[in-house]
């Protein structure tokens, strides 16, 4: 019997990660190259499956789990459109389930610490960030693998900070606990390979054959 497999997506280091590593000319700005999340999670089933050694069980794909930030409603109007259409796209399979957690917004402040009002009546804008997505992906890593349904768990992300949680993960003893990368020997220091302290893990690396086959077409503008 195959290993029931649960994948867990960093979406956002995931998909710039990827990106950033594989030639941009070929598949354009990062807003217009992005993921699909079940082909990606199919990819690398796949890829996995294909590289095991004999006597190695396989794995197929039961869940995937799909952690990202979401634009405000307010200050990005068509980015949240957007947003909200990738996911009800990415879910019509029922086996992908997408979190969204709110932007953080830094706003411009005058003198006195006040936020700034522009032309247009909103508040302007300096920046935008993803908070506790990492943390979302960690608690997920953790209830996936003391889930007894699921017998692999991968998780999908190149972010260091999420290593402690891969050593929680295995320290439970129940479901086997692996990763993934993207990977260009031509660039190895943007390929980092996020490991557990305590031992181990199988990690499947992906290229730029496999990010074109996960690359998501659909126009959502």
């Amino acid at each position: 019997m195959p290993l029931r497999a649960s994948v867990i997506i960093d979406y956002q280091n995931l998909h710039l990660t990827g990106h950033g590593l594989f030639d941009s000319t070929r598949f354009g700005p990062a807003h217009e190259a992005l993921v699909d999340p079940l082909h990606f999670a199919n990819q690398l089933i796949q890829t996995r499956n294909q590289r095991q050694r004999d006597g190695m069980d396989h794995a197929e794909l039961r869940k995937v789990l799909v952690y990202r930030g979401l634009p405000s409603a307010k200050h990005d109007q068509k980015a949240y459109a957007r947003n909200q259409a990738q996911k009800a796209h990415w879910e019509r399979d029922p086996r992908v389930a997408v979190h969204l957690r709110p932007l953080k917004y830094d706003y411009e402040r005058d003198e006195n610490g006040k936020k700034v009002v522009g032309s247009n009546g909103d508040y302007i804008v300096k920046s935008r960030s993803e908070k506790g997505v990492d943390v979302l992906c960690a608690l997920a890593l953790f209830r996936e693998a003391l889930n007894p349904a699921v017998d692999v768990v991968i998780l999908a992300s190149q972010d260091t900070d999420l290593e402690p949680a891969l050593d929680e993960a295995l320290a439970l003893g129940t479901a086997k606990v692996e990763t993934c990368s993207w990977w260009n020997p031509a660039r190895r220091y943007k390929s980092p390979e996020i490991r557990p302290s305590t031992k181990r893990i199988w990690n499947t690396r992906l290229g730029q054959s496999e990010f074109s086959r996960c690359w998501d077409t659909t126009d959502y503008h």
